[in-house]
This record gives C-alpha cells, sequence and structure tokens, in this order.
C-alpha cells in the first residue's frame, strides 16, 4: 500500500480498509525487547529457520513513522470525480499504453496463459505503484514488527510479519523486502499472505520477484486475479445512462442481479447513448459511485458492474478503487 489516498484506503486498500474498521485494542504491557524475544520463538516453533529468524529480527526497534501514518490514515471525503481525476491521469494513461506496448510480448503470453487482459494487468500496476515508481520505502520486518507490537491490531501484523520471514526463509534477502508503511510489497503491492497464496514464478527456479522481475510481477497480479474468480470472456462492467422515468431504488446493490436483456428491457443503455448488449447470460448489477458519506445518496453516476467488478473488490475493498481499476484498463486498451 503506498502512502497516497487512493492507497489508505486500503493495498492489497485491502489492508488499510480493514484497518480503519478494526477495534483498538489495549497497548502491549510488555517491552519491545520482551515481544521480540517471544516473537522469535513463535518463529522458531513454526518451522522458520534459525539463521532466518536471526538475521531478519537482529537489532529491530519500533518505526515511530511507521506509527504515525498509522495513525492519522485521513477521513476518505472526495468525490468520486475527485478520486477519478487522481487515479486516471493523462500521465498516467500516457505511460500505461507506452508500457503496453514495450511489455507487449510479455504481457500477451501472461494473459493467455492466466486469462486476465494485458490492460488489466498494466491498470493494476499503474494503480498500485505507479508503474514500479513507488513501492514504499520501508524495510517490511521492522514495519511489521512495529505494528504487531503496537497492539491495536496485533493479531493481524503478527501473522503478516511470520509470512515475511517465511517468504525470507524462501530465499528472498531480507533487504530487498521493502515495502509500504502497512508491509505491502513490490510493484503490486502485496502483503506477505497474499504473496505465500498468490505470488507466482513466471520462469525458472526460486521464489516470485515482485520487486524486480516484471515477468514475475505480470505472473504475480493475473494468478491473484485468476484465482479469486477473473471470468476470462467478461469485462468487468460499463457506465450506463438511466431512463428518464428513472430506476427503482430497489433495483441497486451489488445484492442484485439481473442479465444485460433485462437492464436493457427497464430502459438504461450504455454511457455513449448505444444499447446495452442483448445478453442473456452476462448478469450485472446497478450500483452509484458515491462515497457513502450520505449526502452524495442517489447522485453518483450509475455503473452496470459484473462478477469482475467483484474480483478488483477482492483485490482493493472500496467501490471507487475498483471502478477507477476498470475505468484505467478500458481507457488504456482504447485506440
Amino acid at each position: 500500500m503506498r502512502a497516497r489516498f487512493w492507497r489508505t484506503l486500503g493495498a492489497g486498500g485491502v489492508v488499510a480498509l480493514w484497518l480503519g474498521m478494526t477495534p483498538v485494542l489495549a497497548e502491549p504491557s510488555q517491552d519491545f525487547a520482551g515481544w521480540l524475544s517471544v516473537m522469535r520463538e513463535d518463529a522458531l516453533a513454526q518451522g522458520i529457520g534459525r539463521a532466518t529468524v536471526d538475521q531478519a529480527l537482529e537489532g529491530i526497534q519500533p518505526i515511530d513513522r511507521v506509527l504515525e501514518l498509522d495513525r492519522k490514515q485521513p477521513e476518505f471525503t472526495l468525490t468520486y470525480a475527485d478520486y477519478l481525476g487522481h487515479v486516471v491521469t493523462p500521465a498516467r494513461l500516457k505511460d500505461g499504453r507506452r508500457l503496453l506496448k514495450q511489455h507487449k510480448a510479455l504481457l500477451s503470453s501472461v494473459s493467455k496463459h492466466f486469462g486476465v487482459p494485458s490492460r488489466v494487468l498494466v491498470a493494476m500496476w499503474g494503480i498500485e505503484s505507479g508503474y514500479g515508481a513507488h513501492t514504499g520505502g520501508f524495510s517490511v520486518v521492522p514495519a511489521l514488527a512495529t505494528l504487531a507490537y503496537d497492539g491495536r491490531r496485533s493479531q493481524y501484523f503478527r501473522g503478516e510479519l511470520i509470512n515475511a520471514l517465511k517468504i525470507i526463509d524462501s530465499g528472498i534477502p531480507v533487504k530487498d523486502m521493502q515495502g509500504s508503511w502497512a508491509g505491502a510489497m513490490g510493484q503490486c503491492q502485496f502483503m506477505p499472505s497474499t504473496y505465500l497464496q498468490y505470488a507466482q514464478k513466471w520462469k525458472g527456479q526460486g521464489s516470485p520477484d515482485i520487486w524486480r522481475d516484471q515477468a514475475d510481477i505480470f505472473a504475480s497480479a493475473a494468478n491473484y486475479l485468476s484465482q479469486i474468480g477473473w471470468r476470462a470472456r467478461e469485462t468487468w462492467g460499463r457506465a450506463v445512462t438511466l431512463p428518464k422515468h428513472g430506476v427503482a431504488p430497489s433495483l441497486f446493490g451489488l445484492d442484485s442481479k439481473r442479465s444485460l436483456r433485462e437492464w436493457g428491457k427497464l430502459g438504461l443503455r450504455s454511457a455513449d447513448g448505444k444499447a446495452l448488449p442483448a445478453r442473456r447470460d452476462i448478469f450485472a448489477s446497478l450500483i452509484r459511485a458515491e462515497s457513502g458519506k450520505g449526502y452524495d445518496a442517489g447522485q453518483g453516476p450509475p455503473y452496470l458492474v459484473y462478477d469482475n467488478f467483484r474480483v478488483l473488490m477482492t483485490w482493493n475493498r472500496s467501490v471507487f478503487f475498483a471502478l477507477a481499476a476498470g475505468t484505467l484498463a478500458d481507457r488504456l486498451g482504447s485506440k
């Protein structure tokens, strides 16, 4: 997760959204040295090599800046238009289109293997780390140890610290374990648990390198999206216009689905004015892009979103993020 407003929603917004919803626990009563000693024994008991534990945990101390960033996560008050304007910028589109061409052969191979479009992979890469330019400047192990010791979300971050040690034990050097203040790593900003479950080596042996190896970065993002349900023959959704007579409020929401043909019969059209595809086999939910703060209820632009939209929300549990990611992907793929 990058220390920018859209990443503070959650990386993988996954984490940061979760951070904001987790109850505050008591501060730890044990000093850091004592806590770290127990942590070492726990890591060894879970089968992590002693050399790894010694190297990774030797001499680490809590990082004040991590705690400062954790406690000062900004409340999300931007409108969707503001958010989209910050995420889908002319510069990001220009760079993304250039990189699509530059890595065309590799992206095509990865896309074919995993069933995830190249434009989607590049869009996620661009949003997560600015195409690798902003991956975070924190050493992951001490950052996670800081948050695990802090006591407010100790169970979650303790687990992520153990996972980070497992990654080091698998062959990734400690010095390469760089990421955000909350422990999200590499150019696709995976938390350690996500790395262990989904990171993919594209070719050869060894641990996936999501920090520098472009093939591993694309393969890991594609494997993640594929494994959590990406449908190769569908897009994520589309902006729409509503009929003049409106739509019943009960039809809005991710819990309600209708086929595109049914939505078309209700008077919905694509945002460009064209009729929706008359397909019975693609089911969509009607939503509005709203902040959730109440003042814009019923005012956000409408979208029909498909199951792949839900996949994007698994990556980052934010409606704004998923809509922006899909929009960026579409614009990257347009001529």
